[in-house]
């Protein structure tokens, strides 16, 4: 077995003759709480990115329900006033999406100001 070929992963291949590079126990940051917190509010800020465009896509979704009913309501007369209520519950609905979509907007900048506080790279504007 000692004669045989070891598989070493991509970056960390020993070929024959050179000895292996000793890697440092905190290579990448572990144990480094600023690196954590870094990564924490990155990860933060992904998260609210995500919840925006979904908050987006709600929005698109529940805006086109509501033109839907208005065109129901024209061609359907009989049963004008029930699509007029779900119009008007549908576009309530959309601008509830709205309103969490600007929130998480808002979330998200919070966060991607938080991750330039722990990576240290804060600009104060003077002007």
């Amino acid at each position: 077995m000692s004669q045989e070929k070891q598989h070493h992963h991509l970056f960390h291949r020993k070929e024959d003759g050179d000895e292996q590079v000793p890697q440092s126990a905190d290579m990448y940051g572990a144990g480094n709480a600023e690196t954590v917190d870094h990564e924490k509010a990155l990860k933060e800020e992904k998260y609210h990115k995500h919840m925006e465009e979904l908050g987006g896509l709600g929005i698109v979704g529940t805006g086109g329900f509501a033109l839907h009913e208005k065109h129901e309501e024209k061609k359907d007369p009989e049963n004008a006033r029930r699509h007029k209520i779900e119009e008007e519950v549908a576009a309530a609905a959309a601008v509830g999406e709205g309103g969490y979509g600007f929130h998480e907007h808002h979330d998200k900048e919070e966060s991607k100001e938080e991750a330039k506080e722990t990576d240290g790279k804060k600009h104060h504007q003077l002007f």
